[in-house]
Parts: structure tokens; C-alpha cells; sequence
């Protein structure tokens, strides 16, 4: 079963980042449901504010996807943007290598990343062993929550099956609390 955080150990996590790039790149994982390498390779033309979708191209499978992006999550990448100006990627390389991050040709590394959150998480005082990959899980259990249709989820993932999306129907709180009180009525009658 994946790791799934509270809301409120998300943003505590992320709280934690001192780097707006890693900040913003993580903070778009979890508002958006990526991937890592979804994340760390966005890149600028993918954003259509117009619309306020991002695209996700060359996801696992080779799938591409749109996501609703949230306005403040567009905020927060534009900000970002405007710190190195790269006209390809959204989190270019080269800032932790003193190099020039608007002339970079590739994005941040993973390995960079996910030591930085495992750092922030540690910061946090969150004791769960949580993941980048754990932003994910808990992005979709959050929406599940909320009451988001699970098909929708399942597109917005890139799911192929619905059957893998179903997963977060056994991690949500709610599902827990609604069926222990279906066990309560079932069990009403008894002596």
C-alpha cells in the first residue's frame, strides 16, 4: 500500500524547502498528480494558461495527458520562470552548479530532488516513509476525498486501467469511516 500524507504533512514538508526550485517543482508534483519525471521535465511550452491546463507529454507509456492547472500553481511556475528565464524547461539545470540556468539543456535531476524533499520531510518531523512518488498518491486520494469522480482521477493519472485508480478507494478516510458504518447498520440487529 503507498504512503499517503495528510494535507497538512504535505504542505509542512514543503514548507520545509528552501530552494524555490525544488519548492516549486514539488509543490507542482502534488497540486498537479505527476510523476517525478513528469515534474522535474515540464517544460515552458506545455503550459496553456488559456485554458489552464498543463500537458504532460511522454508520461509512463509514452502517454500524453492534460491536467487542470490550479491558478496558484501557475502563480508559483511563472515566478519560477521568471528567476532563470530558460525558454525550454521549467526547472533547468544549473543553479546548484553555479552555472547559468537559462542556457541549460537539461532539467534538475531527480536524484537533487528527491534529497531535498527527503531532507524537508525529515525537517517536518513527518514520520511516515514518504516519497516524491508519495505526492502523488496523496493528490489522488485527496481529490478521491472530495468527492472527484474516480474516472476522472483515472484520466488526470493517465491510468490505462481503472482497476489501478481503484487503489485510492481503499486509502481514502472517508471510504474507512463510510464502510465501518455500514458494518454498524449490518450488525444492528444483532443480540
Amino acid at each position: 500500500m503507498p504512503v499517503i500524507l495528510s494535507v497538512d504533512e504535505v504542505w509542512r514538508i514543503l514548507s520545509q524547502l528552501d530552494h524555490p526550485t525544488y519548492y516549486t517543482c514539488l509543490a507542482t508534483i502534488y497540486t498537479c498528480g505527476l510523476r517525478i519525471s513528469e515534474g522535474i521535465n515540464l517544460q515552458v511550452s506545455w503550459i496553456d494558461s488559456a485554458r489552464m491546463q498543463l500537458q504532460v507529454r511522454g508520461g509512463k507509456g509514452f502517454k500524453d495527458r492534460y491536467i487542470p492547472l490550479p491558478t496558484r500553481t501557475l502563480t508559483l511556475l511563472r515566478r519560477q520562470w521568471l528567476t532563470h528565464r530558460n525558454p525550454v524547461w521549467l526547472f533547468p539545470a544549473g543553479a546548484g552548479a553555479r552555472k547559468d540556468p537559462h542556457t541549460a539543456t537539461v532539467p534538475i535531476t531527480t536524484t537533487s530532488l528527491r534529497r531535498a524533499f527527503q531532507q524537508a520531510r525529515l525537517a517536518a518531523g513527518v514520520s511516515k516513509e514518504a516519497s516524491v512518488h508519495s505526492l502523488r498518491h496523496s493528490w489522488a486520494t485527496h481529490l478521491l476525498e472530495a468527492g472527484v469522480n474516480l474516472r476522472v482521477i483515472q484520466l488526470w493519472l493517465g491510468h490505462r486501467s481503472p482497476t489501478t485508480t481503484a487503489i485510492y478507494t481503499h486509502l481514502t478516510q472517508k471510504a474507512q469511516e463510510l464502510a465501518s458504518g455500514v458494518l454498524d447498520t449490518l450488525s444492528a440487529g444483532m443480540r
